[in-house]
Parts: structure tokens; sequence; C-alpha cells
């Protein structure tokens, strides 16, 4: 029946959005990166999100990293003074990690809810539980 009411959305156009995975259509976001407690649009509980440190690990890797190399660069090249990279290399750091948090987490929750990811759980095999009975 769940199949039946809502389609699958791809995470990818639901979650860099910041809608609800289920239909696509609420937000998923109160603020910059707070969740809401459900979508205002199909009543699904976003109880189940749970992205952790992953938009901000994904952010240091892929954005951070190029920013500070930039900064060694030019530190390296040119030896400026303290007020060229309080004008350059920080709006740079800022411009390219902040901006990144919210569609990525918003990609993450989406991703869990598409896969229906959850907490792992220790379980004995099928033969021990046929063999304890």
């Amino acid at each position: 029946m769940f199949a039946e009411q809502w389609p699958p959305l791809s995470p990818m156009q639901t979650g860099l959005r910041g809608r609800c995975p289920r239909c696509g259509q609420g937000k998923l976001f109160d603020g910059f990166l707070k969740i809401r407690p459900k979508c205002e649009a199909c009543g699904l509980d976003y109880s189940f999100a749970d992205p952790a440190d992953g938009p901000a690990f994904f952010v240091m890797m892929f954005v951070c990293v190029p920013a500070v190399a930039f900064a060694l660069w030019l530190e390296i090249a040119y030896e400026p003074p303290m007020w060229v990279h309080l004008v350059t290399t920080l709006p740079v750091v800022l411009l390219t990690c902040i901006p990144p948090l919210q569609p990525l987490k918003g990609w993450l929750i989406a991703a869990q809810f598409f896969h229906k990811a959850e907490e792992g759980r220790l379980a004995r095999p099928k033969s021990e539980d046929a063999a304890a009975n």
C-alpha cells in the first residue's frame, strides 16, 4: 500500500532541494540545518533521519581541503600580509564550506529514506533461531 500511495522519488532530486523524501512537496528543514519534526504536506515523521556528521565530513574532505590548499599556495607563492588572507582566504573558505551543508544533509536524509536505512542490529542466523525453539 505504501508503494501505491507514494511512488519512489530520487534522493538526489528531493534531498538536494530540501524536500520531503516521500512526497517531494513538504520542506525538510526548519531553518538552515534543523530538521522539521514531520512533513507538512504528507505527514511523514522525520524521526528516522540521522545523517550524523556525514555532511560535515563530505564538506571537509571535498571542499575544505582545496580551500585550505588555496590558502597555503597563496602564502607560499606570495607571502602576503595577514589582511590579504582575511579578504581572500576567509571568504573562499566560508563560501565554499557553508552553502553545501544543507543540500548534502538533505541528500543523506533522502537516501536513508529511499534505501530504508536503519541502525544495525546483531542477529543470530536463522539456523540458530530454529535450533533454539
